[in-house]
C-alpha cells in the first residue's frame, strides 16, 4: 500500500507541474520595458589615431544614431523643407555633391564653395574649407542658417520638428517619439538635434578600401603600378596628406589663383594676413569619387590636379604669393617635380582609396522618409 500511495503522490505532483507549465505558456510574463537607449561601441580602425570627438559628452546609441540619420536626410532642416544635409552630401559620391563645382541650396541658389566630403569626421580638428568651426556639434547650424544653403533658422527647425507627425502628410516622421527613444524625453532642443546628427556622422567611418586591405596584410590588394604610386605619393605628397587619414588638418596656400569671387580662405576667419588664400587640406580618401576638386571645384579630373601641382597645367599655373606654401618653393620653379609616369602611378594609387563598401553601406543611406509641409 505504501508503494501505491507514493506512486499516486508522484502522479499528482507531475500533473501539478504540467498544469503550471501550461499556464506559464498560455500567459507568459510580459517583457520588461526598455530601460533606455541601446549603447553602441565606437569602432576605431587600429591604424587610425585616437578620435578627437569627446564621446563621453555624447555617447553613441542605436536610437541616437538613427535619429541623426533621419535628420541628416530630412528637408525639414531647410526653409523650403526640401534641402537636407544629404542633398549636397550624397552617399554614392562619398557624401559630396558630385559633378557640382559649387553647392546648390534652397531655390537652387549657388554657393561659394565645393561641398567637402562627410567621412571620418571623428578625427577632424576643424570643419569647412576655412576651419571656421572647431566642434562637430556646431557644424549643422552653419549650413542651416546660411541664406544660400538651407536658408532657415535653427529655432524654426525645432518648432517644425515638434509639430510632427503632420496630419495628412504622405511621408512623415514622429520626431517627438524618436527624440524620446534617443534621449529619454520628447523635449526637442537644438542641443539634442546637433548631438543626434553628430552621433550619425561619428559612425561614417571610411576604412574598407583596397588600400586598407593592403595595410592589413593583403599584398595582392594593390598591383605593381599602385604600389609604385604609393611610394611616389609618400615621397612627394604625404607632407600635407599625412597619416592614414590622408590629411594633417592644416591650412595651406597651394598656389591656386584667386577665383572670381576672390575667396581669401582662412583669412576671412582669422583676419591674419598670414592666412590669406589658405584652405584646409582635405582628406584624399574616396578622392576618385568626389570630383570636381579644390575648394571651388575648378578641376574636373585628378590629372588636372597633379598638373597644377607639377606647375605644367595649361588651365592653372601656380600663383606665387607671400603665403604660398614653402613645400611648393623647393625647386627651380614653384611646384612639385612630377613626370608623366609618376603622375599616372599616383592616380592609380589614389583610386585604391575608393571605398565601395562605405558608399553602399545601408547604415548611412537615406531612410526615404521625410516630413512634408
Amino acid at each position: 500500500m505504501k508503494n501505491v500511495f507514493k506512486f499516486l503522490v508522484m502522479l499528482a505532483w507531475l500533473a501539478l507541474v504540467a498544469f503550471s507549465c501550461g499556464k506559464e505558456t498560455e500567459n507568459p510574463k510580459p517583457e520588461p520595458e526598455p530601460t533606455g537607449p541601446k549603447s553602441v561601441q565606437f569602432k576605431k580602425p587600429s591604424y587610425f589615431p585616437e578620435p578627437v570627438y569627446d564621446l563621453s559628452k555624447n555617447p553613441l546609441t542605436e536610437e541616437g544614431i538613427e535619429l541623426g540619420r533621419f535628420l541628416f536626410y530630412d528637408g525639414i532642416l531647410s526653409r523650403t523643407d526640401k534641402i537636407g544635409c544629404g542633398t549636397c552630401h550624397q552617399q554614392q559620391a562619398a557624401f559630396t555633391h558630385h559633378g557640382h563645382d559649387l553647392s546648390h541650396g534652397v531655390d537652387d541658389l549657388i554657393g561659394t564653395r565645393n561641398s567637402p566630403s562627410v567621412q571620418n569626421m571623428a578625427w577632424s580638428t576643424s570643419f569647412f574649407w576655412d576651419g571656421g568651426v572647431h566642434a562637430m556639434d556646431e557644424v549643422p547650424p552653419v549650413p542651416i542658417q546660411n541664406e544660400v544653403e538651407m536658408g532657415e533658422r535653427t529655432g524654426n527647425v525645432i518648432d517644425k520638428l515638434k509639430k510632427t507627425p503632420v496630419a495628412g502628410a504622405a511621408k512623415q516622421v514622429d520626431y517627438p517619439k524618436m527624440f524620446k527613444a534617443a534621449f529619454g524625453t520628447e523635449e526637442i532642443t537644438a542641443d539634442k538635434m546637433m548631438k543626434a546628427l553628430s552621433q550619425f556622422m561619428m559612425t561614417m567611418v571610411s576604412a574598407t578600401s583596397r588600400y586598407d586591405y593592403y595595410l592589413q596584410g593583403d599584398a595582392s590588394a594593390l598591383n605593381a603600378q599602385e604600389k609604385e604610386g604609393l611610394s611616389v605619393f609618400k615621397q612627394k605628397c604625404s607632407s600635407c596628406h599625412a597619416t592614414e587619414l590622408f590629411t594633417d588638418h592644416s591650412f595651406r596656400n597651394n598656389g591656386l589663383p584667386p577665383n572670381r569671387i576672390n575667396d581669401q580662405g582662412r583669412y576671412a576667419i582669422t583676419l591674419n594676413e598670414n592666412d590669406r588664400l589658405k584652405f584646409k587640406v582635405p582628406s584624399l580618401r574616396n578622392i576618385g569619387l568626389t570630383a570636381p576638386y579644390m575648394h571651388d571645384g575648378r578641376f574636373n579630373t585628378l590629372e588636372e590636379v597633379l598638373n597644377h601641382y607639377a606647375n605644367d597645367n595649361v588651365k592653372s599655373s601656380i600663383h606665387e604669393s607671400v603665403t604660398l606654401d614653402p613645400l611648393l618653393k623647393t625647386g627651380a620653379k614653384p611646384g612639385i617635380q612630377l613626370n608623366a609616369a609618376e603622375k599616372q602611378s599616383i592616380i592609380a594609387f589614389l583610386r585604391t582609396l575608393n571605398d565601395q563598401q562605405f558608399i553602399s553601406d545601408k547604415r548611412f543611406s537615406d531612410p526615404g522618409v521625410g516630413t512634408s509641409f
